[in-house]
């Protein structure tokens, strides 16, 4: 019988590209999405077909322990949450709820339906903040500066409460930034991507952004994914840091997207300070090292590389 998975936040840009390789691996996949009148399967419409759709929603407990009886899956991965970090300081409470509480959840739903399945759970570089040591690893403090990386502090360490205390298959990956041609408009990397398509296509002249000293540590979705489904693959259950121990400035990420389009940045991006975080997070970059060693996994796309693509696929987007 084919192994079958469960992904919560499966329309979101992670959530797409697990379950792209779930099937190509040959799981079952399911999943959970909220009732909704205004649900989004854009990132999934080339293999809709293909995915069981369940409701449940990580508010509401008894709709995830319904979901993990009707599917009776082998692997859960949670994915979703209140993930936009700007918006964690409007929206505390229900960030708190879905990102932090709706972890504690999923683990309770799973530990009284089936406590041999195994859980991966989305943990974040935004826990490291105000960073301790450079680069982080999986020992480096946690010091997050916003709700949102509370928040997945808080859902880091209930995971590791549940596997010490109940001896459940869990374990968190710590992903840095991570993007694609899929990520949300919200986000600094698509913000900048589609900005410079549009300013191509004559639709706009100018790009406001905040901090461009900022400096991450940006990935390719498509390779953290796989990193994901590794964890659950070991004999037993550890946290990763998933990176690609590169850093870069949201300057160089204008830099390099705009060059893209055969434009210079310095003539079209605007400093806005609505636009800087209330405490800023200034420095992220991993150490992958653990996670070479013991997984096997290397990331495959360059920085330069992932912006370009994710310019050129907004440039053909506009032009359609």
């Amino acid at each position: 019988m084919p192994k079958r998975a469960l992904i919560t936040g499966i329309t979101g840009q992670d959530g797409s590209y697990l379950a792209e390789l779930l099937l190509a691996e040959g799981y079952e996949v399911a999943g959970m999405v909220r009732r909704t009148s205004n649900l989004n399967f854009e990132r999934l419409e080339h293999i809709e077909d293909r995915i069981r759709f369940l409701p449940g929603d990580l508010l509401d407990e008894g709709s995830i322990v319904s979901a993990l009886k009707e599917w009776g899956p082998s692997e859960v991965y949670n994915l979703a949450a209140q993930s936009f970090v700007t918006t964690s300081w409007n929206q505390p409470m229900f960030t708190g709820e879905a990102t932090a509480l709706g972890v504690t959840r999923v683990l309770e739903a799973v530990r009284q339906v089936d406590p041999e399945i195994r859980f991966y759970q989305a943990s974040s570089s935004e826990m490291f903040g105000k960073v301790r040591e450079v680069p982080q690893t999986e020992l480096t403090p946690f010091y997050p500066r916003s709700p949102y990386g509370v928040a997945k502090v808080y859902g880091h360490w209930i995971t590791v409460n549940y596997r010490e205390s109940y001896d459940l298959y869990a374990c968190s990956g710590i992903l840095f930034n991570h993007e694609s041609p899929r990520r949300g408009l919200e986000f600094v990397t698509r913000k900048v991507t589609n900005g410079v398509a549009r300013i191509k296509a004559g639709l706009d002249r100018e790009l406001s952004l905040g901090n461009l000293e900022a400096k991450r540590d940006w990935g390719f979705a498509g390779d953290y994914v796989r990193a994901m489904w590794l964890m659950l693959q070991q004999d037993a259950p550890e946290d990763y840091v998933v990176s690609t121990g590169e850093t870069h400035s949201v300057q160089e990420l204008c830099e390099v997207a705009f060059g893209r389009a055969g434009l210079d940045w310095t003539d079209h991006v605007v400093v806005d300070e609505r636009f800087f975080r209330p405490a800023e997070v200034d420095l992220l970059v991993g150490s992958p090292e653990k996670a070479r060693l013991e997984l096997g996994w290397e990331p495959k796309v360059a920085f330069a590389d992932l912006v370009e693509m994710m310019v050129d696929a907004d440039i053909d987007r506009i032009n359609r």
